[in-house]
């Protein structure tokens, strides 16, 4: 275990500067796997939690680190096995590249030379410190080997042997801590959490927004039943030593108190970390269960607003930073930790109702990256260097997947978190109708026979209908006819970060076919056909002209450089930011109306017939 905060604090800041310097390094393409294999990783809340379940030390904290143990094992077993099935679909003739890992050394580095100065504390300890230094190695190789496909698929082994030997070390430590260890409860949750999470797994790739959602709301709960867990077992001793008046007394006493003690001792730094993780594992919590409902549409995707309601926020935040304060000061007023946890609560859910559907991408990834620093606060807490690894890469994957959301919108996070974009627009006026051009199946058919080069800009829409299968087939039979396709990714096209890359690949596309925006937009004026299927507002070219338009300075996907433009769309509807899409009144679009999944099986047909 680390004895200096010195030593705490340089290995945050060391993992979260090469965090940074590893994910931003991953290609557009693993994103979404990238947020499940960081959701894992971040689970290594299972460490602590299996110290509070292991010991149970008292009724409250043996319930509180079960729950814990359940939701983080759920997270563990649902994450690396979805990123694997995610991987697998990836299919390329590229051969691997060597080189570029060097830098993956530093932290194993880091942490070796602090135990031979003496900074990390290995003491009777030893294999249990040296197995947390190699899960954190481990825990590096998975995110560098993100970088490409193809060696992404090493990624879920080198994490899943990492999180093994974490979960080892600590049932060693347990063991050899000397007090009674209730191993029953501990399988029982492992196992239980394990039933969970492989169903979880299992889900389809159209769901792995909600699951992701989901995911990051059983870390958010675990951390916070944590940190809880702590609190209580400090109490007892916080009430006895603040019933000592005078302060030269009561440092006597606590100068006086044993390891066992000082274990439970709340310190005015450790009761501010505690008040730290709890407030942002909660918040984490119930603004996930808030963003599932609204990707699975349980709940209205539209923000909900009411007037006042950024200062309503901002004074709940307020009530929950004065009540940190006052606990840092006599951590032994329990009421006012109670309140805490409820203001934690009670802000997940007011920062993420008031946030539309278009901008959910940017959610998650905030959600992800407040789950890392809850779990980094952990680690400060507990005094273990892996907990701090872990948490801040994770929220090193979490910061920068949220740049480049808020990039590709040209947003802020203030904009996003307190904008309400993606509330529909009220008309001020009568719209007057515009006229714009259709066809049918067949026509579009042979539009697409003739092309010499054609784009297909995926979106929303297309995975709502689960068209990626029919997307396939018309690749496979325009690449036939000796057409050049290729497909455009816009960063922020679905509901999470690279979630249009996941649906290609589980139909088998090849990733070299999948081009990024700022890489298509160059050659769009050479393109003979764009095919634009569920997207909307990323193909607006409103984003480019009208200063008053909410998605102005958005980068967008040139399509209508193109020399025609075809979109599969159900009706005339507005997208996500409640405005008209100029793409579809040009001259040179035409509408295909129906479900994206139909009509692309009527293009094929089509095709297939010779008509």
């Amino acid at each position: 275990m680390i004895d200096s905060l010195a030593a705490q604090l340089f290995i945050l800041l060391l993992s979260t500067f090469l965090g940074l310097e590893i994910i931003k390094r991953v290609s557009p393409l693993l994103h979404t796997p990238l947020m499940s294999l960081t959701n894992a990783i971040s689970a290594i809340s299972l460490v602590a939690s299996l110290v509070i379940l292991g010991k149970s030390e008292s009724t409250l904290t043996a319930v509180l680190g079960g729950i814990a143990v359940v939701a983080s094992t759920i997270n563990v077993v649902s994450g690396f096995l979805i990123t694997d099935r995610m991987l697998k679909m990836f299919k390329t003739r590229e051969p691997a590249k060597a080189g570029g890992a060097a830098h993956v050394v530093i932290l194993p580095m880091f942490l070796i030379a602090a135990v031979g100065s003496g900074q990390v504390n290995l003491g009777a300890q030893w294999l249990v410190d040296i197995t947390y230094l190699v899960s954190a190695a481990l825990f590096i190789l998975s995110l560098q080997w993100m970088n490409k496909p193809i060696t992404a698929k090493k990624s879920v082994l080198a994490g899943e042997a990492g999180m093994l030997l974490a979960i080892v070390g600590t049932l060693v430590a347990l063991a050899a801590s000397g007090a009674e260890i209730n191993y029953l409860w501990i399988v029982i949750c492992l196992a239980l959490g394990s039933a969970i999470g492989y169903p979880i797994s299992l889900v389809p790739m159209t769901a792995v927004p909600e699951r992701t959602a989901a995911s990051h709301a059983f870390g958010g709960l675990a951390v916070g039943l944590v940190g809880t867990a702590k609190y209580f077992l400090g109490v007892p001793l916080a009430e006895e030593i603040y019933k000592i008046t005078d302060a030269a007394a009561r440092e006597t006493f606590i100068s006086g108190l044993n390891a066992a003690e000082l274990s439970h001792y709340l310190s005015p730094f450790k009761m501010s970390v505690i008040s730290f993780e709890v407030m942002l594992g909660f918040i984490t919590f119930t603004g996930s269960l808030i963003a599932f409902g609204k990707l699975a549409e349980k709940l209205p995707t539209r923000p909900l607003v009411y007037k006042g309601q950024n200062i309503v926020t901002f004074i709940t935040l307020a009530i929950g930073l004065a009540c940190a304060v006052m606990l840092v000061m006599n951590p032994a007023q329990v009421p006012l930790y109670l309140v805490l946890c409820g203001v934690g609560i009670a802000f997940g859910i007011m920062l993420v109702i008031p946030i539309g559907g278009a901008d959910m991408p940017t959610v998650i990834s905030l959600l992800n990256s407040y789950a890392g620093l809850a779990a980094s606060a952990m680690g400060f807490v507990l005094g273990n260097p892996l907990l701090i690894i872990a948490g801040a890469l994770d929220g090193a994957s979490g910061l920068i997947l949220s740049i480049i959301m808020c990039k590709a919108m040209n947003r802020s996070f203030t904009n996003v978190l307190f904008g309400a974009f993606g509330q529909v627009q009220e008309s001020k006026g009568k719209v007057e109708a515009r006229p714009y051009r259709s066809a049918g199946p067949e026509e579009a058919g042979a539009i697409l026979e003739v092309a010499q080069k054609v784009v297909i800009v995926p979106g929303y829409g297309m995975a709502v209908s689960q068209a990626q299968h029919k997307v396939r087939e018309l690749y496979d039979i325009l690449t036939k006819k000796g057409v050049d396709v290729y497909f455009a990714i816009h960063p922020v096209a679905g509901r999470m970060p690279g979630h249009m890359n996941v649906l290609l690949a589980e139909a088998d596309i090849p990733y070299e076919k999948l081009i990024e925006m700022e890489d298509i937009n160059p050659e769009m004026g050479q393109v003979d056909v764009t095919l634009v299927i569920g997207a909307n507002d990323v193909t607006n070219p409103l984003a480019r002209t009208d200063e008053t338009s909410p998605i102005y300075g958005m980068p967008i996907i040139d399509c209508d450089k193109s020399r025609t433009v075809m979109v599969i769309k159900r009706s005339m509807s507005v997208g996500f930011a409640g405005i008209d899409n100029d793409l579809y009144y040009l001259d040179k679009t035409l509408m295909l109306f129906g479900d994206a999944k139909g009509f692309l099986g009527e293009i094929v047909k089509s095709l297939s017939s010779g008509h």
